[in-house]
């Protein structure tokens, strides 16, 4: 598996954040049983940033915490039955899938987690496993979406012992 990532801002946390996206990176697709070698983009910014490309490309003129820009159309959420009928969807040079993008907005995290009430690294981790079940066809469009996803976001957070 590739986790490229790109720090676009300096990274001030008290943990190891590489590590950690590549875990929960990870960990995410081993949970989804995603049957490929993967590649994920993972770019942390600042707020001005990620309102200028949330404004670009969801017509949103306000700053983010986490944008999700999936290479792959699912038929269904999790389901990977169709990914080897393009060649479009593989790194040629790698063979790995090409999942997709991740861009996390920084001060986002830092202002959530005090919101919240928890930890900079439970943030950043819910962050990461929440734009990778997008990156797997997961959304939150409708209340049942909505539900569905953040059971299996709190599912994989408990599995990985990352708590509030």
């Amino acid at each position: 598996m590739t986790v490229n990532i790109e720090e676009e801002i300096p990274v001030e946390f008290p943990f190891d954040h590489r590590k950690l996206a590549e875990e929960i990176i990870t960990f995410v697709l081993d949970y989804e049983n995603f049957p490929f070698e993967a590649e994920v983009s993972v770019t942390l910014v600042d707020n001005e940033s990620i309102h200028e490309i949330n404004r670009e490309y969801r017509g949103v003129d306000a700053p983010t915490d986490v944008l999700s820009f999936p290479m792959i159309e699912y038929s269904r959420p999790g389901d990977f039955s169709g990914i080897e009928d393009y060649d479009d969807n593989f790194n040629p040079d790698s063979g790995e899938v090409l999942l997709g993008d991740i861009v996390l907005s920084l001060p986002k995290v830092r202002e959530q987690a005090k919101a919240y009430g928890h930890s900079l690294k439970r943030e950043f981790a819910f962050l990461i496993v929440h734009s990778m079940l997008h990156l797997l066809g997961y959304d939150h469009m409708t209340p049942e979406e909505a539900a569905f996803m953040e059971n299996k976001q709190k599912d994989i957070l408990n599995e990985k012992n990352i708590l509030r």
